[in-house]
C-alpha cells in the first residue's frame, strides 16, 4: 500500500513564504484513483518478494525445538482493494487492509537437541488486517513530512504444512504451535510498515524545494505550511516564485491570497497566480536576458521594409544621405519588466520596451542611429484540448515614441503603422499557428494528466484534472 502514497504524494510536487503562489488540491476521487491504480501493481510486486528470515523456539511438549524459516517467497497474494480516507484529526490520511490473505513456500530447519534437521514448507495466512494512520506536515525547509502515527495488524488464521526430514514427527504439533507462527509474524508487520514509512521521510526530506530551470532561472517551490486536510481533500500551498541565478532579486511586488475552488469531480486542482509567472519574467529582466539584436537575416523575405538605410529612408528621410548603402541592426530590449495580469477569461501581457537603431559600416564599426520606445499591450485565451494546452493571442496595442535621433525626423506615425501591420500580418498569425497546435500536458516518470480543464480566474490560473499513474518498475521502487 506504501509504494502508490507515495506515488501520490511525488505528484504534488514540493513551498514557503506568506500567501503561496501555487496551490494543490487532492480530492477523494484522486485519493481513491490512485489506490485503486497501484493495488495491482503491489499485489504483482507482493508475489515476487522474498521476507526475512523467520527464527524462534517452540515447546512441543517433548522439549525445546529451535526453528528457523529461510528464503520464505510470497507465492500468491489474494489483496483486497485497501480503503484509504483523508485523517482531518491528526492532517494525515488511513489506510485498512480487511481479508488479506498470502500462500508462502520456504525452507525450514531445526535444532532438537543433538539432532538437526530440515526440508521445505508450505504456509498460508488467512484474513490479515492492517490498519495504518500518518500524519502530514511541513518541515523547516518547506519539506513535506510524514510520520507513522499508529499501526495495528491482525491475523486471522495460519496454515502450515512441513516437507522432508522429521517433518511427519512435527506436522502433528502444527495446531500446538502455529499460535507462535502467527505472533512472530504479526509483531513483524508494523515495524516493517513503520521503516518504510521513515525510508518515505527520508526521501521527501532529500528532495529539493529549489530547481533550476534553465541556465538563467531558478524556481523556488518549499512548503508555505502544513497540509490542510478534510474529510473530502488536502490542500498544499507552495512558495511558487522564480529567481535569477545570478542576482537572486526579490521582485517589486508580493503574492496576493486568492481562493481555488475544489473541484470533487476531478483528482487534482492546481491553481497558479499571476505572481508566479510574472516572478519569471521579473526574473528573466533582472538577470538582463530580456534583449535581442535584429539584424537583416531574421526579416521574412517578403517584408516591405528591410534593415538598411536605403529602405528605412522613407521613416527617415535623412538616413540615406547621411549613410548610404549600409546595412542596420537593432538593439532591442526591456525597459521594465513585462507583466502578466489575468482576468477572467483572459491574460493581458504589457511590454515596455526599447530599440536602439544603428548602422553597420563594412569594417563592422556601428554608428547609432535613433532610439524608440515601444509600449505594447497583448490579450490571449488559453485552453486545453485534446490533452494539450493551446492558446491564441492578439495585439491590443502598439505604440512607438521617439526618445532620441541623430539623424533628424523619424515618422513615428507611419514607422508604428508598418510594424503595427507587420505584427499582424505576419508575426502574429504564425505564434497563433503555433499556439493552435499546442503543448502535450505534463507527463512525468510516474503520471500523466488526462481530462484536464483550464480556467482563467482574476489574479489566477485554475487548473482542473484527472490524473493517470504509470505503473512502472521505478514508481515501485521509489
Amino acid at each position: 500500500m506504501l509504494p502508490s502514497v507515495a506515488v501520490m504524494l511525488m505528484l504534488l510536487s514540493f513551498t514557503y513564504g506568506e500567501n503561496p503562489a501555487i496551490q494543490v488540491i487532492l480530492t477523494n476521487k484522486g485519493l481513491q484513483q490512485g489506490v485503486h491504480e497501484a493495488t495491482g501493481l503491489i499485489q504483482e510486486k507482493l508475489e515476487k518478494l522474498t521476507l526475512p528470515d523467520i527464527s524462534g523456539r517452540i515447546n512441543i511438549l517433548i522439549g525445546h525445538v529451535d526453528y528457523t524459516l529461510t528464503g520464505v517467497t510470497i507465492t500468491k497474494c489474494d489483496l483486497p482493494e485497501p480503503t484509504v480516507k483523508f485523517f482531518q484529526e491528526h492532517t494525515g490520511f488511513t489506510v485498512s487492509i480487511l481479508g488479506l490473505s498470502v500462500a508462502l513456500t520456504g525452507d525450514w530447519s531445526t535444532h532438537f537437541g543433538l539432532i538437526h534437521d530440515g526440508g521445505s514448507f508450505d504456509m498460508a495466512i488467512f484474513n490479515l488486517a492492517l490498519t495504518s494512520a500518518v500524519e502530514l506536515g511541513r518541515d523547516a525547509k518547506g519539506h513535506l513530512s510524514v510520520t507513522s502515527i499508529s499501526c495495528d495488524a491482525q491475523i486471522g488464521d495460519l496454515g502450515v504444512k512441513f516437507y522432508g526430514g522429521a517433518s511427519k514427527i512435527f506436522q502433528p504439533f502444527v495446531d500446538y504451535f502455529k499460535g507462535h507462527f502467527i505472533k512472530r509474524i504479526k509483531d513483524r508487520i508494523c515495524p516493517a510498515l513503520e521503516e518504510n514509512i521513515d525510508m518515505l521521510e527520508s526521501h521527501l526530506q532529500a528532495m529539493n524545494v529549489s530547481f533550476d530551470v534553465d541556465q538563467v532561472l531558478t524556481l523556488d517551490v518549499p512548503l508555505t505550511g502544513s497540509p490542510i486536510v478534510t474529510a473530502a481533500s488536502m490542500k498544499l500551498g507552495f512558495k511558487g516564485e522564480f529567481y535569477s541565478i545570478k542576482t537572486h532579486e526579490e521582485p517589486p511586488f508580493v503574492a496576493h491570497p486568492f481562493i481555488l475552488p475544489e473541484q470533487p469531480d476531478y483528482m487534482l486542482s492546481v491553481g497558479l497566480s499571476e505572481f508566479t509567472l510574472n516572478s519569471a519574467l521579473y526574473g528573466y529582466f533582472s538577470a538582463g536576458e530580456l534583449q535581442v539584436h535584429i539584424n537583416e537575416s531574421m526579416v521574412p523575405p517578403k517584408s516591405p521594409v528591410h534593415l538598411n538605410t536605403s529602405s528605412m529612408g522613407m521613416f527617415v528621410p535623412q538616413l540615406p544621405k547621411q549613410f548610404p548603402g549600409l546595412l542596420m541592426d537593432l538593439q532591442v530590449y526591456a525597459r521594465q519588466a513585462p507583466t502578466f495580469s489575468l482576468q477572467p477569461g483572459v491574460v493581458k501581457l504589457g511590454v515596455q520596451a526599447a530599440v536602439n537603431a544603428f548602422a553597420i559600416e563594412p569594417n563592422g564599426t556601428q554608428i547609432p542611429l535613433f532610439i524608440l520606445n515601444v509600449d505594447t499591450q497583448f490579450s490571449g485565451k488559453v485552453w486545453t484540448a485534446d490533452e494539450k494546452l493551446k492558446g491564441s493571442v492578439m495585439m491590443d496595442n502598439f505604440t512607438l515614441t521617439l526618445v532620441s535621433s541623430k539623424v533628424g525626423t523619424v515618422r513615428i506615425d507611419a514607422l508604428e503603422n508598418t510594424v503595427w501591420a507587420g505584427m499582424k500580418l505576419m508575426i502574429l498569425p504564425e505564434v497563433n499557428e503555433k499556439l493552435g497546435n499546442g503543448i502535450i500536458l505534463l507527463r512525468t516518470k510516474h503520471a500523466q494528466l488526462i481530462n484536464s480543464v483550464l480556467k482563467m480566474e482574476k489574479e489566477f490560473i485554475a487548473f482542473f484534472s484527472d490524473a493517470q499513474i504509470l505503473q512502472t518498475e521505478e514508481n515501485f521502487n521509489k
